[in-house]
C-alpha cells in the first residue's frame, strides 16, 4: 500500500476538521472577532489573525467602524454580480450574515487567490482578509476558506488587562477609566467614560498610543505639536488656548490645548495633546479630551493616567 503523499494528507486532515470548525474559534489578541483557523494556520507573529509556517498563507482579522457592515451589504445588494472577475457571495455565521469576495491577484510575482469577508458586530464591523498562493489552493481550497468564514464569531468584551498587555508600554493608572478599547492592536488605546454605543464625546476619554518620526529640534516640535493639534479628528472649529514645551516623566514634551467642539451634538470640548518625544524610535501620543463643564475633574484623571506610563522591561 502506497503512503499518502504530504500535500493530499494536509488536505484530507483539513477536510476532516470540517465538523468541529463551530466549537473551537480562536480570537486574536485585543479582537472581538475571533474563527478556528484551518489546520497547518497558527496564530500569526506580526499582524492580528493566523499564518502558515512559511508565512505564505494569510488570514489578517480586524475591526472597523459598525457603519462598515452596513456599506458592504448596500455595495453588494446593488451589485450582486460583481465586477471585474471579482465573486461575491454570503453565509451564515454564528457572528451573523457574512458577505465575502473571491478573486485572483498577484503578490508581487506571486499568483494568489484573496478572499475578504466582514460580519457584524456590537459596535463594530468585523473584517477579515485571506491570501493563498496559487501552489497552497489545492489544500486551502475555496470550500476550506469558506468554512473557516463559517466559523466567524464574536466576543461581547475583550478584557482589559489583555487590551493593555498589547501595548509596547506599561499603563500603571487607569483614573477609574471603565471602557477600554484596542483601537490599533499594539500602537494605540482608547480609555473613557463613554462607550461606543452612546458615543465617546460627551465625556472625558483619552487616546494613547505611538506616532513615528518627530522633530528633534526646539522651534519644529512647537510647529509640530500645534499642527498634529488643530488635526484631531471629530474635533471641530479648533482654537489653540495654549502650547508649550514641558518635561513628562523626566522626557522632553509638548503640551497644547485646544478648545473647539466635537460630536454631532456639537459638544463645546476643551482638548489636551502630550507628545513625549523620543530621540530615536517612536514617541508617545496622548489625546484627552472632556465636556468644558468637565474638565477640572478629568483634567486631574488625565495627569493621572499619563504620569502612570512607564516603559516595558
Amino acid at each position: 500500500m502506497k503512503l499518502i503523499r504530504p500535500l493530499a494528507a494536509l488536505a484530507l486532515l483539513i477536510a476532516s476538521a470540517f465538523p468541529a470548525l463551530a466549537a473551537d474559534a480562536v480570537f486574536p489578541p485585543g479582537l472581538r472577532l475571533g474563527m478556528v483557523p484551518l489546520v497547518g494556520l497558527s496564530t500569526a507573529k506580526t499582524f492580528p489573525g493566523f499564518e502558515s509556517e512559511d508565512g505564505n498563507v494569510k488570514v489578517l482579522i480586524t475591526e472597523l467602524p459598525p457603519a462598515a457592515y452596513g456599506e458592504v451589504v448596500s455595495a453588494f445588494n446593488s451589485n450582486p454580480a460583481g465586477t471585474g472577475g471579482v465573486k461575491q457571495d454570503k453565509i451564515e455565521t454564528p457572528a451573523g450574515l457574512a458577505y465575502f469576495t473571491t478573486e485572483s491577484g498577484k503578490a508581487g510575482d506571486t499568483p494568489v487567490k484573496r478572499y475578504s469577508m466582514i460580519v457584524p458586530g456590537a459596535g463594530f464591523s468585523g473584517y477579515v482578509a485571506v491570501q493563498v498562493p496559487e501552489n497552497a489552493t489545492k489544500i486551502y481550497t475555496d470550500e476550506a476558506v469558506r468554512q473557516m468564514f463559517a466559523s466567524a464569531t464574536t466576543r461581547k468584551q475583550v478584557s482589559a488587562e489583555e487590551q493593555i498587555g498589547l501595548m509596547p508600554f506599561k499603563i500603571t493608572d487607569l483614573a477609574e477609566f471603565k471602557d477600554i478599547r484596542t483601537l490599533a492592536p499594539g500602537s494605540s488605546i482608547i480609555l473613557a467614560d463613554g462607550d461606543e454605543s452612546s458615543g465617546y464625546e460627551s465625556k472625558p476619554f483619552m487616546i494613547l498610543g505611538l506616532i513615528g518620526a518627530t522633530p528633534q529640534q526646539a522651534d519644529d516640535r512647537a510647529r509640530f505639536a500645534q499642527e498634529a493639534a488643530l488635526q484631531i479628528p471629530g474635533v471641530r472649529e479648533s482654537r489653540v488656548t495654549m502650547s508649550e514645551p514641558i518635561r513628562i516623566n523626566g522626557q522632553q514634551g509638548f503640551e497644547t490645548r485646544i478648545d473647539g467642539v466635537s460630536g454631532k451634538d456639537k459638544v463645546p470640548v476643551t482638548v489636551v495633546q502630550w507628545i513625549r518625544f523620543s530621540t530615536g524610535g517612536a514617541s508617545l501620543r496622548i489625546v484627552a479630551s472632556a465636556p468644558r463643564d468637565q474638565w477640572l475633574a478629568a483634567f486631574t484623571r488625565f495627569r493621572a493616567v499619563r504620569d502612570g506610563i512607564q516603559p516595558k522591561g
